[in-house]
C-alpha cells in the first residue's frame, strides 16, 4: 500500500496505559496524524484525543471505521480482542499495527498475514525491543561474524509484576495461568524468532506459585529451556520483586556479547590481542570504555527529550517510525515487525505451555470464610477491586452485609463461598449505570481514583466522577456515602503542628501534587452536596496503608528506585502515618454503621509505630535482604523538579504544568504527626495497638516480594 504526500491519519484502538507512548511516538513522526481514539469508555477516548490533539472519538471499532477518518489503526486492547479487530480493519482495508501479542494463537496470526497480503494493506506488529539502538549493534556483529556462530543464547524478563500480589486482579494477564506468558513471553520469544526462527525440544521449569484472590494459580518463576539451530537456549521469566534484569546473553565463537534492553546499552567481550599479564587489564578496560560509551549517549539522548526517549519510548518511537517509512514507501515493513516473525514467536508460546500447562496450578475453591448472619441490607463499593477496597467488601461481608461492586471489569478476587459479594459491570461517566447500580443500595462507598497526568484529565475521571456518584446518591436515596479521601490533601510540612480533622488542607492547593489536589476537590463537590442539598456525606482519610496484597514499592514512604533501593522524602527519622488495611477497612464499615457520624470526618491512621527508617528495617528482619534506603534531603527533590519544570516550560512548550513547591516536597516526607482520637472517639475505632502484632501483619506475613515459601 503506497501513501500518497498527505500526511497518514491513524487511529488508536485502546486508551489504556499503552496507548500515550504510541500517540508521543506518533507526535514525533513526521507524515503522521493522530486524528481518531476509540474505547469502550469514552472518558477515556476524550482524555487521549484532547491531550493529543485527535479531533474523532468513538466507542466502537465499527462507527470507526464506518466514519473513514483514518489510513491505519494501531491496535491497542486487551490481547484477547486483537485477532477480531484486526481482522476488521484489514477487511475495511486500512493498515493496521498491532500492539504484541500479535494474537493467541498461530494460525489467526498467520491467517491474518494472508488477509494483509490479499487486501493489499500494511501490517505491523510491536515487538519493540528488537528495534533499540544497541539490538542493532549486536546483529550487526551477528551479520559481520565478529560474534560467529552461537553456541549457547540466554534472554532474560526478571522484572516484578505488582499486580501479582496487589492488584488488580481483573486484569486480562492475571485471568488464566497462561496469560502471562501472552503478556511477557512475546518479548523473549520475539529475540529467539528474530535470531534463529524456531525453537526446538522445549522444556519448562516452573517457581514460586501464588494462588490470586478468586482461587487463579500462577507461576511466578518459568525457565523454558530448548535448541535453536545448534545453539543451547534459555529464557528466564521472573516476576517477584527483585533486581531489574532484562536482557539477553549469547555466546559465540568469536566472542560474548550482551545486550540489555531495559537500558539500550550492548557490551562485547573478545580475547584480548595483549600478552597474559596485561590481557586481563584490556579486556576489562574494552568492556568499561563500551560502557562509558553507551551511558554517555542514553543520557544525551533522554536530557536531549526531557526523558521521553528513555529505552523504552525509544523503542516504540523507533518501530512507529519504521513502520510507516516502509508504509510511505510501499515497502514491506522491517522483518522485526512483521506478522510473519510474530507468528513463529507465538507458535513457540503455544508449544511452551503444551509443555507447562500440565504442571499448572488447579483454581483453588472460594475461601470459606467466618461470617455473621445475613443483615437484610447491601452496600455498593466502588473501587472495590483495589487493595483497600477489596478488604472493605470482605470486611462488609464478613459482618453480615451483602455486597455489590461497581466495576469495569470482572472483579477478580473478590469471590467467596457465601456468595455474599456480586459484580456490577457499568461506566463511572454513565449516570444511567450508576443509577442503576445503585437500586436497593443502603450505603454506597466511593474508592475509586483517577491516575492522570493533566488537572484537565483529573477534572473530568477524577472530581467530575465524583460528583456524578454524589448525585446519583441523591437520585436513589441512599442513607449515606463513605467517601475515601487523602492525608495528601493537608500541609504537613510543619513538625510542631498535629494534624486532626479540624486541620484545614493546604491553604493553596494549586502548588501541591496533582492528586492531592484532585482529592481535595472532589471532597469539597460532596460538600456542596452536602449543604445545598443534603447528602448524607461521611469522608475517610486512609494513612500510609500496608498490609498484605498492598504493594512494597508504596511512593507514600519513599521514592523507589527498583524493589531494594529508594530514596526516602528526607532523613526517615520521623514516625510515619503508617495504618493496617484491616483496621482502614473495619474503619470504613464503622463509619457507615455508626448513627452520629453524619457529616464527620475521619483520620484513618494508625497508633504511632515506625518511621521510615524503622519500615525498612522490618522489612530486611522479615525477608532476609538488604534495603538501600538512602537518606535525601528534601531541597533536593524541590531543586530537580524546579530545574524540570523550566525544561518542560520552556523548551518543549509544554502547558499546564503544577509549579513546583517545596512545601509539596515537605508534605510528602510526613513532617506533621497525626492524631486519630477522632475516629477511636467517634466511631469506636481500635486501630492494632501492639508493635509487634502491627510489624508481622502489616510486613512480616504481607509477601511483599511475592517469593513463596513452600
Amino acid at each position: 500500500m503506497t501513501m500518497d504526500k498527505k500526511p497518514i491519519r491513524v487511529a488508536l484502538l485502546g486508551a489504556g496505559y499503552i496507548s500515550t507512548w504510541h500517540a508521543d511516538a506518533l507526535k514525533r513522526t513526521p507524515g503522521v496524524d493522530l486524528v481518531a481514539v476509540c474505547d469502550l469508555s469514552r472518558g477515556a477516548a476524550e482524555g487521549i484525543a484532547s491531550a493529543y490533539g485527535a479531533a474523532h472519538v468513538f466507542t466502537s471499532l465499527d462507527d470507526l471505521l464506518a466514519a473513514g477518518v483514518a489510513d491505519c489503526v494501531h491496535v491497542l486492547t486487551p490481547p484477547h480482542l486483537h485477532a477480531d479487530a484486526t481482522a476488521k480493519i484489514l477487511k475495511a482495508g486500512l493498515a493496521a499495527f498491532v500492539e504484541k501479542p500479535f494474537a493467541l494463537n498461530s494460525s489467526d496470526c498467520r491467517r491474518l498475514e494472508t488477509l494483509a497480503r490479499e487486501k493489499n494493506v500494511a501490517l505491523g506488529v510491536n515487538h519493540n525491543f528488537l528495534m533499540l539502538p544497541s539490538y542493532d549493534r549486536l546483529k550487526a556483529d551477528i551479520e559481520c561474524r565478529t560474534i560467529g556462530p552461537i553456541d549457547s543464547f540466554e534472554a532474560n524478563w526478571q522484572f516484578p509484576l505488582p499486580p501479582l500480589r496487589s492488584g488488580p486482579f481483573n486484569l486480562w494477564m492475571l485471568r488464566a495461568p497462561e496469560n502471562i506468558l501472552f503478556e511477557i513471553g512475546p518479548h523473549l520469544f520475539a529475540f529467539v524468532a528474530d535470531l534463529f526462527g524456531e525453537l526446538n525440544n522445549i522444556s519448562v521449569s516452573l517457581r514460586n506459585p501464588i494462588t490470586l484472590p478468586g482461587g487463579v494459580g500462577h507461576y511466578q518463576s518459568w525457565c523454558i529451556a530448548g535448541e535453536a539451530k545448534g545453539a543451547s537456549v534459555v529464557l528466564n521469566l521472573s516476576l517477584v520483586e527483585g533486581e531489574d534484569n532484562r536482557s539477553i546473553r549469547l555466546r559465540g565463537l568469536g566472542a560474548v556479547a550482551g545486550y540489555n534492553f531495559a537500558e539500550d546499552t550492548y557490551l562485547r567481550e573478545r580475547a584480548s590481542m595483549q600478552d597474559i599479564v596485561v590481557g586481563p587489564l584490556a579486556r576489562q578496560l574494552s568492556v568499561a570504555g563500551q560502557a562509558a560509551g553507551a551511558g554517555l549517549a542514553n543520557a544525551f539522548r533522554q536530557l536531549k527529550s526531557l526523558n521521553g526517549l528513555a529505552p523504552y519510548g525509544l523503542s516504540i518511537q523507533r518501530a512507529i517510525d519504521n513502520f510507516y517509512a516502509s508504509v510511505k514507501a510501499g515497502a514491506p515493513v522491517d522483518r522485526r515487525l512483521s506478522a510473519g516473525l510474530a507468528a513463529n514467536a507465538t507458535a513457540m508460546i503455544e508449544e511452551t505451555l503444551e509443555a507447562a500447562r500440565p504442571k499448572f496450578l488447579p483454581k483453588a475453591p472460594p475461601p470459606s470464610r467466618s461470617a455473621a448472619p445475613a443483615k437484610g441490607e447491601t452496600a455498593l463499593v466502588i473501587g472495590g477491586t483495589g487493595f483497600i477496597g477489596r478488604a472493605l467488601c470482605h470486611a462488609l461481608a464478613d459482618k453480615g452485609y451483602d455486597v455489590r461492586v461497581f466495576s469495569r471489569g470482572s472483579g477478580a478476587g473478590l469471590d467467596r463461598e457465601d456468595g455474599r459479594i456480586s459484580v456490577f459491570t457499568g461506566s463511572l461517566n454513565s449516570s444511567d449505570d450508576l443509577c442503576e447500580a445503585m437500586e436497593g443500595i443502603g450505603c454506597v462507598f466511593h474508592l475509586a481514583r483517577a491516575t492522570e497526568t493533566s488537572w484537565e484529565g483529573y477534572l473530568q475521571n477524577d472530581v467530575g466522577v465524583t460528583n456524578r456518584i454524589g448525585e446519583a446518591c441523591l437520585a436513589a436515596s441512599v442513607r449515606r456515602l463513605v467517601y475515601t479521601g487523602t492525608i495528601d490533601s493537608y500541609d504537613a510540612s510543619q513538625p510542631d503542628r498535629v494534624i486532626t480533622e479540624a486541620t484545614p488542607f493546604d491553604h493553596d492547593l494549586t502548588r501541591r501534587n496533582l492528586y492531592a489536589r484532585s482529592k481535595a476537590a472532589c471532597e469539597e463537590e460532596l460538600k456542596k452536596l452536602e449543604r445545598e442539598r443534603g447528602l448524607p456525606l461521611v469522608i475517610a482519610r486512609p494513612g500510609i496503608v500496608i498490609g498484605e496484597g498492598g504493594p512494597l514499592q508504596h511512593w507514600g514512604i519513599a521514592m523507589w528506585r527498583g524493589a531494594t533501593a529508594c530514596k526516602l522524602w528526607g532523613d526517615g527519622e520521623n514516625i510515619m502515618p503508617f495504618v493496617l488495611v484491616d483496621d482502614v477497612a473495619d474503619g470504613l464499615v464503622l463509619a457507615m454503621e455508626t448513627e452520629g457520624a453524619g457529616g464527620a470526618s475521619f483520620n484513618l491512621i494508625g497508633e504511632p509505630m515506625l518511621s521510615s527508617r524503622e519500615y525498612f528495617k522490618t522489612i530486611e528482619d522479615a525477608y532476609g535482604v538488604a534495603m538501600r534506603a538512602k537518606p535525601t534531603p528534601l531541597w533536593t527533590y524541590y531543586a530537580i523538579d524546579v530545574v524540570k519544570y523550566w525544561l518542560k516550560r520552556h523548551l518543549a512548550k509544554k502547558k499546564g504544568l503544577t509549579k513546583p513547591s517545596y512545601r509539596d516536597w515537605k508534605s510528602r516526607a510526613q513532617l506533621s504527626p497525626y492524631a486519630n482520637e477522632g475516629a477511636k472517639s467517634a466511631l469506636g475505632w481500635a486501630p492494632e495497638q501492639d508493635k509487634q502484632r502491627f510489624v508481622e501483619r502489616g510486613v512480616a506475613t504481607a509477601k511483599l516480594f511475592g517469593v513463596s515459601d513452600s
